[in-house]
């Protein structure tokens, strides 16, 4: 389902990402580029080399855990507002707080998702909340999408699509994939 990928990577990052892709001879990676200062920058990267395509599949790097199936069921969810994002019920009880981190409210778990990637949008879409939302803050693409308007699905994601962002998650990530059997 995927024909063409874009790969935007840091600075730091961007001569290996360039030897993994020579290396492996990957025939889907159209090149790598380097990121931007804000991850929206990078993605605006991303966006400026695509062309002829209607659907986009944005995925954090960080993310090493996601599977062609994840993948495929966003470009299913997206189907019906043009953008979605994968997310998993949250287990944990949420607290608002404030800034003197005293408790405001306990919010309902049940309305509660984790948002993940991939996130999946029509190209028209994507590319005209970045314009419209250029200078915005957000941490994924789906707020930026919904800032300006649009409707984001969500879609069932997985516990197991972690975020490696610690030691600790790289630890587990690899727990993960060797009982994937890689």
């Amino acid at each position: 389902e995927v024909d063409r990928i874009v790969i935007v990577a840091s600075e730091q990052n961007l001569k290996r990402c360039q030897q993994l892709v020579k290396e492996h001879n990957w025939p889907r990676v159209a090149g790598v580029w380097p990121g931007g200062e804000r991850r929206q920058d990078s993605v605006m990267v991303g966006l400026g080399h695509l062309d002829n395509c209607h659907w986009v599949v944005i995925h954090d790097g960080a993310r090493p855990l996601v599977t062609a199936d994840l993948i495929s069921h966003g470009l299913a969810a997206a189907t019906e507002t043009g953008a979605a994002t994968s997310a998993v019920p949250v287990t944990d009880t949420i607290k608002l707080a404030g800034d003197d981190h005293i408790i405001r409210e306990t919010l309902p778990r049940h309305k509660l998702w984790a948002v993940q990637t991939p996130q999946v949008f029509r190209l028209d879409i994507i590319a005209g909340a970045y314009r419209q939302e250029a200078e915005a803050e957000v941490t994924d693409d789906a707020s930026l999408v919904e800032r300006a308007g649009y409707r984001v699905k969500l879609y069932m994601g997985a516990y197991e699509n972690i975020k490696v962002t610690t030691p600790q998650d790289l630890a587990l990530a690899e727990v993960l994939l060797r009982k994937r059997g890689k």
